[in-house]
């Protein structure tokens, strides 16, 4: 059996993202999505998941990009700042990350997942403290941000690369998790694919799933001027992933290869 979770990050960043999410969902094939509680636009998402409960709300948890929810000053701008945050001691992760969840569970939604932007959880310290809040919360579900193999000559050779390296961060990622009462899918894609993805790509992805479940990370939206004038590489892309989520050729293609389209609520 395949099933597959779709999921949609960045959900409450701009109006225009989560627009394209909703209708990724209803036209689509996308099952999932996580909300940022920092996000410019998280009133609006939560307005959107109010009218569409059949969208799995998961929380995308930021530690770099935006504003701390607890003192309002920004987070560091990438991977690397906050890599030497951590080292100086200058941020407390479950604090933040504490503060997250809570704004979400006070809109009223219940989180069926967690994720974090830039895959920040991949750190040792950012993942315990992801495991902890999860076992706190009851959260069961938790990305594995590790593809599984696909050669697609759209995607850069850098960004294939990359995604092969993370793959010596499985062990300790895998048991601090089950530590902690935490699941992943079986699979996960999407991380090289980020910015690449077409129809025809995904088209080609769907084709090479693998037996058992697998969440596909994507970033659809509509590309407006508010999104235009966000701080955020993925912009045009974020339309072109729309129309591959929402293709014909991509239903015909979920149902040749017999894929069950699933949220974390039907996971268990």
């Amino acid at each position: 059996m395949k099933r597959l979770v779709v999921n949609a990050d960045d959900f409450g960043f701009t109006r225009d993202v989560n627009e394209g999410i909703v209708e990724a969902h209803g036209g689509g094939i996308l099952t999932a999505t996580t909300l940022m509680a920092n996000g410019a636009a998280f009133e609006h998402a939560v307005e959107l998941a109010r009218l569409t409960p059949t969208l799995d709300i998961g929380c995308h948890l930021v530690l770099v990009g935006g504003e701390s929810l607890i003192s309002g000053r920004p987070f560091p701008r990438d991977v690397k700042g906050l890599m030497a945050a951590l080292a100086g001691r200058r941020i407390s992760v479950e604090r933040e990350l504490e503060a997250q969840v809570k704004r979400v569970l006070d809109a009223g939604i219940r989180p069926t997942h967690f994720d974090t932007h830039k895959h920040t959880h991949l750190l040792p310290p950012v993942l315990d403290a992801v495991a902890r809040l999860a076992r706190r919360h009851g959260v069961r579900w938790v990305r594995r941000p590790f593809d599984f193999p696909m050669q697609t000559g759209s995607v850069p050779l850098g960004r294939r690369l990359l995604a092969r390296t993370l793959g010596f961060l499985r062990p300790r990622f895998h048991r601090v998790l089950e530590a902690n009462g935490c699941r992943t899918t079986d699979h996960f894609a999407g991380f090289s694919m980020t910015g690449y993805l077409r129809t025809a790509e995904l088209v080609e992805l769907l084709a090479k799933l693998p037996g058992g479940s697998t969440e596909f990370m994507t970033h659809p939206g509509r590309c407006t001027e508010e999104l235009r004038a966000a701080p955020t590489r993925l912009k045009q892309s974020r339309e072109e992933e729309l129309k591959a989520l929402t293709a014909p050729e991509t239903r015909a293609a979920v149902r040749a290869a017999g894929i069950e389209l699933v949220g974390y609520r039907q996971l268990g």
